[in-house]
């Protein structure tokens, strides 16, 4: 009855995966190559996270 006062897990989660992968790109701009693949590799965990909890919730 009450869902719209329940925080959205996945909310948080895409917001974090939408700042690493921006993080990411500019770093891919920039040159820095191992810290384009680490924050792309942390990005896709949290990718894998928030398709599991869509996954729970339907």
């Amino acid at each position: 009855m009450f869902r719209f006062l329940k925080s959205d897990p996945t909310r948080a989660l895409q917001k974090t995966y939408e700042k690493l992968t921006t993080e990411a790109f500019q770093a891919q701009r920039n040159g820095d190559i191992r810290k384009y693949s680490v924050l792309t590799a942390e990005a896709e965990s949290v990718k894998v996270k928030i398709d599991e909890l869509k996954q729970t919730q339907d």
